[in-house]
Order: C-alpha cells, then structure tokens, then sequence
C-alpha cells in the first residue's frame, strides 16, 4: 500500500513532550495525528508543561495526558500496574516531539528518572517504532556529543527525524529546529507501513 494511501487509523500513538520551546508545536503534531484517526496519549516533562500550558490547541477531549506524578499516584503495592509498562503495551508506536538535549542524553546512557525517560528506558524498539524529533540550540545540534548521542539511539533501532535549518526562538540562524508537524506525521507512517509490510 502507498504510503500516501495509508493512515494511522486505530493506531495507539504514544507522544511525548520534552522541554525545548518547540514543545508549543506538539499540539499541532497531535492534532494531525488524530486526523489520521489514531488514539494519542501524551507523556509530558514538567519543563514541557513551561511551553504546553501557554499552548490552548490540545484536542483534550482526545487525548488522555500523563504527568510524572501519575507514574507515582496509581501504584500502591504489589502487584498494582507500572504506568510506564503499561503505556508501552499499549502503544503501537512512541514519538518523542520535540526530544530535548536532557532527554537526548537520559536515553543514550538508559537514565530513567521520569515518566518519559522510564518509557524510553523499557521500549522495545526492535518490535515497535521509536521516533525522536530534535530540538535545540544550534551551538548545542553540533557539538560532537548531540551527535554521539544520536548514533547510539539509531543503533538502537531509533528512528532519528533530522532538524531542519531556520530561524531558532532563540534568534539564532541554523540547524537544530525540529522538523515541521507533516515531515514527523510523514515520518511515523512509513515506520508503520514498514513494520507491516
């Protein structure tokens, strides 16, 4: 089937937020997303929430967001469920939109010290699509570490959308902006069509 063809319909799309200023776009990642008529959970940081609060275009009636205080509030002995085990077996695929340079970094080395990081931390990406979406600084997309970084998650089976070159938030001219909404959308289709086909 052609990828232009196909949709996200009844898809199970976990998306997470992370601290970068283009966190103010993942609602329109979202929105195109339940276009294609999958079902979205959102994973937020709390220094995406610095970006997302200011942002009012969350289509809150359909999505069910997660905090790293959800992580914690439901689990009171053993035997109860673990949030983030329990998202990866619901997912069908994670996106990360934007992945900040913290959270870039937590997931190279395996740190887990959140909701999102304990996701990322317990996907199995040989079985399911993993997407990252950069977001940073220029001075910070080139230094030989964001680079590093980025090659252990490819070898990880990590699908890696590559940052565009534009005018940053910050006034600052050059490679490190996330892609835009359609290339991320375009992105997590061909994963999936690749991983049925």
């Amino acid at each position: 089937m052609e990828n232009n063809l196909w949709t996200l319909r009844d898809k199970h799309i976990l998306v997470a937020a992370t601290g970068s200023v283009a966190a103010i776009r993942c609602p329109k990642v979202i929105n195109l997303i339940v276009e294609e008529g999958a079902e979205v959970w959102l994973l937020t940081t709390e220094h995406s929430w610095h970006f997302l609060e200011k942002e009012q275009r969350l289509p809150r009636n359909h999505i069910r967001i997660f905090t790293d205080a959800d992580e914690w509030r439901n689990w009171n002995k053993l035997g109860d469920p673990v949030l983030h085990i329990e998202l990866r077996k619901w997912a069908d695929a994670f996106l990360i939109a934007p992945i900040d340079a913290n959270t870039l970094a937590k997931a190279a080395v395996g740190l887990c010290d959140n909701l999102v990081s304990s996701v990322i931390r317990a996907w199995d990406s040989m079985n399911k699509p993993l997407l990252v979406a950069p977001a940073m600084n220029t001075v910070m997309w080139e230094q030989p570490l964001t680079h590093q970084q980025l090659s252990l998650l490819e070898s990880r089976n990590v699908k890696v959308i590559p940052t565009v070159s534009k005018q940053l938030a910050c006034g600052d001219i050059g490679y490190g902006a996330m892609a835009t909404p359609e290339t991320i959308i375009g992105e997590l289709k061909q994963c999936l069509l690749s991983q049925y086909n």
